[in-house]
This record gives structure tokens, C-alpha cells and sequence, in this order.
């Protein structure tokens, strides 16, 4: 707490005088914990990243939950697959997921137009749900260009 300015401080009570530090130097070079690191490129099984990639599930979801299931186990790894593809088409653009990414994957696979996924629809998404190393090659599986048209990957 302040001191009032009539009221007697003692010597070493006083706030002493700090050094001002200027700005670095141009020659120096650059701590290392700022440094950026190096871009990955796209590899497979690296995957491609993009902001809130969480909330094509979210919108998955309640996408899938419009469609009829013969067998309603087969619903886990479709939601799974669907929203890992549209993750993917947002990453490539460079944006957040969104509802038409969510509709190209599931017309890319038929989907939107089935009255009803059989086992035969849904066997491409057979085993999603419990393995990451299916995921990754699953997503891999899916060429940039039948997501999104004359893309570039994004750095």
C-alpha cells in the first residue's frame, strides 16, 4: 500500500529506481521458445489441422440422426467417419468445419440419398470407432480433390 506523501519513510522503506531495459538488438538472435516450429507438410497419417475440427462431430451427430439404420451398431463408426472426412475438407480450405462440409461427406458416400444405411453402406466405416490407425488411413483414403475441388493443401 502507498504511502501519503506527508508521511515519513525511512531510507530503506524508499521505492528504489529501476533500470529501463531497451528493445533487443537487431543482431541478436531470437530466444528459442519464440521461435515457430517447422511446418510437418502433408505426410500421411499426419493428418491435416484446423480450428474447432471437434465441432464436425457436433454437427455430424445431428446429421446422422436424421438417417434410419438397419443395424443401429453400424452408427458410431458412420458418424465417426462422416465427421473425420468433413474435418478434413475444412482443414484443406483452412476454416472451421461447417453443416456443407458435414453434407459433401455424406453425399460422398451415398448417405444423404439412402432411405436406410444397410451393412453394405456402412462397411466402408467398418472399425472406426475403436481404431486410430483406421481413422488415419480411412481419412488418407479420401483424395483432396473429390472433397474439395482444384485444392491445395493447406500450410
Amino acid at each position: 500500500m502507498t504511502q501519503p506523501t506527508f508521511s515519513p519513510i525511512s531510507r530503506a522503506g524508499m521505492v528504489r529506481a529501476t533500470m529501463e531495459v531497451g528493445p533487443a538488438e537487431l543482431s541478436q538472435r531470437p530466444k528459442p521458445g519464440l521461435l515457430r516450429a517447422l511446418p510437418l507438410g502433408h505426410q500421411p497419417g499426419r493428418g491435416t489441422q484446423a480450428p474447432g475440427e471437434g465441432f464436425a462431430l457436433t454437427i455430424t451427430h445431428r446429421e446422422c440422426a436424421k438417417l434410419s439404420f438397419v443395424h443401429e451398431h453400424d452408427r458410431g463408426d458412420v458418424v465417426l467417419g462422416v465427421a473425420l472426412v468433413a474435418a478434413r475438407r475444412a482443414s484443406l480450405v483452412g476454416r472451421s468445419p461447417q453443416l456443407g462440409d458435414v453434407h459433401v461427406a455424406m453425399d460422398l458416400f451415398g448417405l444423404r440419398d439412402a432411405p436406410s444405411v444397410d451393412h453394405a453402406t456402412a462397411k466402408p466405416f467398418s472399425g472406426l470407432a475403436h481404431s486410430y490407425a483406421l481413422q488415419r488411413k480411412f481419412v488418407d483414403a479420401v483424395s483432396a480433390s473429390a472433397l474439395v475441388p482444384d485444392a491445395t493443401p493447406a500450410r
